[in-house]
């Protein structure tokens, strides 16, 4: 750990934006197409799908693509816990910036977990409810 605590919370910033993008891409492969198809928008999925061919890959790798946004989120969490206590400056502003960085990337990574959730429920589960 470092004297001052700033690296080990910016590290923690940094991994849950990574986290954050990789929870996001389950989003793009799996919610969003099942939204639009729910809300009766096939040609919007139809245009998006022409538009960037990139999401009919995704969609056909999201195994791969969940285990991987899996393992960001996973080391993530660890190095939010592992920051958790650690140390801030003494310097009064110094300390706020600390506190609200740590606050932020507890922000973003709480959104991650969200967005991997709801991907992982549109790609997995409420296809596996429509066959029963």
């Amino acid at each position: 750990m470092s004297a001052d605590g700033m690296a080990e919370t910016r590290s923690g910033l940094w991994s849950s934006f990574a986290s954050l993008f990789a929870s996001s891409s389950t989003l793009v492969c799996c919610a969003i197409p099942a939204l639009l198809v729910a809300l009766g928008a096939g040609a919007a999925l139809s245009s998006l799908v022409s538009i960037f061919p990139q999401v009919v890959w995704l969609s056909e790798h999201k195994e791969a693509l969940f285990g991987f946004a899996g393992v960001m989120m996973i080391g993530s969490g660890a190095l939010q816990w592992r920051n958790r206590s650690a140390p801030c400056p003494i310097d009064p502003a110094l300390r706020d910036a600390c506190l609200k960085t740590r606050k932020t990337a507890s922000t973003v990574y709480a959104a991650s977990v969200v967005l991997y959730f709801v991907g992982g429920w549109f790609a997995f589960v409420q296809p596996w409810l429509s066959e029963v």
